[in-house]
């Protein structure tokens, strides 16, 4: 496929928005990455990117942009991700997730970017009413990090309708891993995914990993989710974008993830096992809103692109968490 033009990648210095970049220069793309720097890091970019420290709600800026790089596709990855802290701070998560999205929409539109990919999440479900999870599930999301996913989501298919924009919106489930060639990984202090908090104790960041809830109706008591490794999950991005490029007529609304789940104890045996010495554990209560599994159903995004999965092994997927892991530590020091 001809790399016609440059994209634009919002939120390209943090984790899963680094690893994007590095697939679509990989992939012979030329890469212009926007982020503010509040959650991701400037040595995190790829330096064949071209990188600009700004914010996507500053709509002179993106404006720029986009027209003195000749912009034509945009992956948005700018937003905000700890669901508790929606709930705590809703208003937070409508103008990082909702507000800024629609400025940076409004000028995508006006200076016409034909592609939108767009950073969303299997938040948009809420609680499933059954398992595996399929793009046309109701989507009743139970906190504001859903919320404010789900409404770009729906403000993506009124401008497609109205513009000669076609757009992806891509439902993450659990993302993990790191790039197997160390390149880059999840660096963010506090992070709360249950593969980054296993490694970090296994390095010795921390002296236990909680479960939350051991009383779920599961094989094991404990949730199950559907991991899918960060290098994967960015491939799929580049070819949502192909696929945008091919069919401008089409837009996509796409699962992202392996269509089977593991349970924190399958997860903390498997870090276990790869790391060769036993992790402490802590039970405690079941934290507010989490389904007893949230697997997803990825048929439509395996027939709709040319994506297949090839990273999808847990153990692996826990040892390039660990090498990254590990990497982190020699840079601290």
């Amino acid at each position: 496929m001809s790399k016609s033009f440059p994209v634009l990648v919002t939120g390209g210095a943090g984790y899963i928005g680094s690893h994007a970049v590095l697939a679509l220069l990989d992939a012979g793309w030329d890469v212009v990455v926007l982020d503010n720097l509040v959650t991701g890091f400037a040595w995190a970019v790829d330096e064949r990117a071209t990188f600009v420290q700004g914010s996507v709600e500053d709509m002179e800026l993106t404006e720029r942009l986009i027209a003195d790089h000749g912009i034509g596709a945009i992956l948005h990855f700018a937003g905000s991700v700890v669901v508790p802290e929606s709930v705590s701070d809703p208003l937070k998560y409508y103008r990082n997730n909702t507000a800024a999205s629609r400025a940076l929409v409004e000028r995508a539109v006006q200076s016409g970017v034909r592609h939108f990919i767009f950073s969303s999440t299997a938040a948009t479900y809420g609680e499933p009413e059954s398992i595996p999870v399929r793009e046309d599930a109701p989507k009743q999301p139970i906190n504001p990090y859903g919320r404010s996913k789900l409404m770009t989501e729906e403000m993506l298919k009124d401008v497609s309708a109205a513009h000669p924009m076609n757009h992806a919106a891509l439902r993450y489930f659990n993302v993990a891993g790191a790039d197997p060639d160390g390149r880059s990984g999840q660096s963010t202090a506090g992070a709360t995914h249950l593969i980054k908090v296993a490694v970090e104790a296994a390095t010795g960041k921390r002296d236990h990993v909680a479960i939350f809830g051991s009383d779920f109706d599961t094989a094991d008591g404990t949730g199950v989710r559907d991991y899918i490794h960060v290098t994967d999950l960015a491939a799929a991005h580049v070819a949502a974008l192909e696929a945008l490029i091919a069919r401008p007529e089409d837009s996509y609304t796409l699962n992202c993830g392996y269509g089977h789940g593991y349970s924190v104890i399958e997860v903390l045996d498997a870090v276990d096992r790869v790391t060769n010495r036993q992790i402490k554990r802590k039970f405690e209560a079941r934290r507010a809103g989490d389904p007893a599994a949230l697997v997803c159903d990825n048929s439509a995004i395996r027939s709709a692109l040319d994506w297949t999965p090839k990273l999808d092994d847990l153990d692996s997927i826990i040892g390039h968490a660990l090498a990254w892991e590990r990497t982190l530590q020699d840079r601290e020091v």
